[in-house]
């Protein structure tokens, strides 16, 4: 460690299944660091076991037990908004907590209080990126997964609050993750409330003179497009929209272009299809500005994809830690971001091929790629079990249940005798399926047709599999996961009559546990 850490924890320091490493990331308040699973099943999830945790994860260490009570509060105001949106929000483009800790080492007072996040860890973030690699050929990729995680945020009620480059994590495979949530809020109605503190380059004029309340400030998801449509200048052209040397000049000519005393003069180096884009984001007032919803349709046509793949994207070429330099109101946001600070890498680069887009990695963390899962599905897989909060619900439990359903034919027919049939890679009764094909959980008003394509019917599968699994109660016989894939063939209810797998199904449940041992990445079986 080059530098001072804000929260000093030595390596090998335990925190209940977690071994501290090598440190990431620090801010002024808190710090992260590389946490290794220690197999311990006294110290693992409760309600679970050693095999629903990674074996690596990051640990952000916030030392809630130690400071003045004036910034114990606002700390504890800003952990809480963050670990309140982890536990009811799991979405595929929003970095994943695993769990939260508190420490209980009275021999340690600086460490004693402490509240631990266990966070999914990422390779590095946006802003180390583009440190290293301005407009980077990636850019328009990340951006639209960007987006995606905005639109993920906004139909779930929540705003970000504070997007940026230091708060968008690159993953081991190149995808983007939104992070850093303590200024995240849940909206009521049409606005949220956040803290005071937000950053200057990435909000909207509006709130840069607004009143600020006892209970913050009010925000509008508007407030998130005008950060994305900033951000997106900045990847594609490496300037901002706005003028100024300075983040005080940029908000000086922010605040004047709101006013209509000066123009919006965005660089010619912006490609034309996202000049339309950032100015549907950018614009004098929020009642003007670009739905998210209307913002990610235009995103996904300027970059040709509807399904982003996950990018891979080059490493630092040195091995160094900063500490965020800044104002100290910006610190103390810091201090809490996943995110917000460089980081330290081994100094590996890529070669020229490994940066090209690629199916045959994606999820590989999670899933064997090399085992016959197709890859033009395994995005909708991966993300299809992540949009769930059941921690057996995962992206090898779906993809053994394509192969044992239909070996993934996403042209399967199968009439039936009698019966409405079952279609399309899940095998889906159409009748069924309009429960469970709209992701806001409200039925369809119409029975869908088949064909069934993939797109509609392994979402569906990931959504009926979350209804299914807290239904099925404890202590049945057997597997959990092949427990939810008979009740799936079959139903919940006759799972839990018969206490596990009903006789006329067990043929299935043996099918399925081979391909759950074969879709296994190695280090977690």
């Amino acid at each position: 460690m080059t530098e001072p850490y804000a929260v000093p924890v030595p390596k090998g320091y335990r925190v209940g299944a977690w071994e501290v490493r090598d440190p990431i990331a620090t801010g002024a308040f808190g710090s992260v660091y590389e946490g290794r699973r220690t197999g311990d099943r006294a110290d693992v999830l409760k309600g679970g076991g050693a095999e629903d945790l990674p074996s690596t994860a990051a640990l952000k260490f916030l030392p809630t037990g130690t400071g003045t009570p004036r910034q114990l509060a606002h700390l504890r105001e800003l952990i809480d908004r963050e670990v309140e949106l982890h536990r009811r929000l799991r979405r595929p483009r929003l970095i994943r907590m695993y769990e939260s800790r508190t420490v209980d080492d009275p021999d340690r007072p600086e460490l004693d209080g402490a509240t631990v996040l266990v966070l999914e860890k990422a390779e590095g973030s946006l802003s180390a990126l583009l440190a290293d690699t301005p407009r980077p050929a990636a850019g328009p990729a990340l951006l639209a997964q960007i987006c995606e995680g905005l639109a993920q945020l906004h139909r779930a009620g929540w705003v970000h609050g504070d997007l940026k480059p230091a708060n968008v994590l690159l993953m081991k495979d190149g995808s983007a993750r939104l992070a850093d949530f303590n200024m995240a809020a849940e909206l009521e109605g049409t606005h949220a409330y956040t803290p005071a503190f937000s950053t200057p380059d990435y909000t909207p004029p509006e709130l840069l003179w607004s009143e600020i309340g006892e209970r913050g400030r009010r925000i509008r998801p508007s407030a998130d497009v005008w950060a994305f449509g900033v951000l997106a200048h900045l990847v594609l052209t490496d300037s901002f929209p706005l003028p100024g040397g300075t983040p005080a000049a940029r908000r000086d000519a922010a605040v004047a272009y709101a006013r209509g005393t000066d123009e919006l003069r965005l660089s010619p180096e912006l490609p034309g299809a996202w000049q339309e884009i950032v100015r549907s984001c950018l614009t004098r007032t929020h009642a003007d500005r670009v739905t998210t919803e209307a913002l990610l349709r235009r995103v996904h046509s300027a970059t040709g994809t509807a399904h982003l793949l996950r990018l891979p994207f080059p490493r630092r070429r040195s091995r160094r830690t900063t500490i965020v330099s800044t104002t100290a109101a910006a610190l103390a946001v810091a201090a809490l971001g996943y995110g917000v600070s460089t980081w330290a890498d081994s100094g590996d680069e890529q070669s020229p091929e490994s940066t090209k887009v690629t199916f045959a990695r994606y999820g590989e963390d999670e899933l064997r790629t090399d085992k016959g899962i197709p890859a033009e599905y395994r995005q909708l897989i991966v993300d299809s079990a992540h949009d769930c909060v059941q921690p057996k619900v995962t992206p090898v439990l779906i993809a053994a249940m394509l192969k044992v359903e239909s070996d993934f034919d996403p042209d399967l027919s199968d009439p039936g005798v009698g019966g409405e049939g079952e279609y399309g890679i899940a095998r889906w009764t159409p009748s069924v399926l309009r429960w469970w094909i709209r992701e806001d959980g409200v039925p369809a008003k119409e029975t869908p047709r088949p064909p069934l394509t993939p797109a509609e019917s392994i979402p569906a599968m990931g959504r009926y599999l979350c209804f299914i699994e807290p239904r099925l109660e404890d202590g049945l016989s057997g597997d959990r996961r092949v427990l939810i894939a008979a009740a799936y063939r079959t139903s919940y209810r006759k799972v839990n009559e018969a206490g596990g797998v009903p006789p006329k199904y067990r043929d299935y449940a043996a099918r399925l546990a081979h391909y759950l041992k074969v879709y296994t990445p190695a280090e977690e079986k």
